[in-house]
């Protein structure tokens, strides 16, 4: 089973600071630079939220993976 690896570990992170920076930023285009033209800052800020609200939920389940028994060879194996 190819779900728990460095990479994977790597990948969930990466992908984590991907979501909350994307969401910062349609935040940010919302309030300050996007005009009010079929309700865009409202579509924006709701995209957002919920990416930065996803950020977290990505990082606590790659979390839980690691912990899972089992896993600890697996990521004993890795380069720190």
């Amino acid at each position: 089973m190819k779900l728990i690896s460095c990479t994977t570990m790597r990948e969930g992170v990466i992908v984590s600071m991907a979501f909350l920076l994307i969401g910062a930023g349609l935040i940010f285009l919302a309030s300050s630079i996007m005009p009010d033209v079929l309700h865009l800052p409202l579509i924006a800020n709701v995209l957002g939220i919920i990416c930065i609200l996803f950020a977290p939920f990505i990082l606590i389940s790659t979390f839980l993976v690691t912990v899972l028994p089992g896993s600890k060879k697996k990521m004993d194996k890795c380069d720190h």
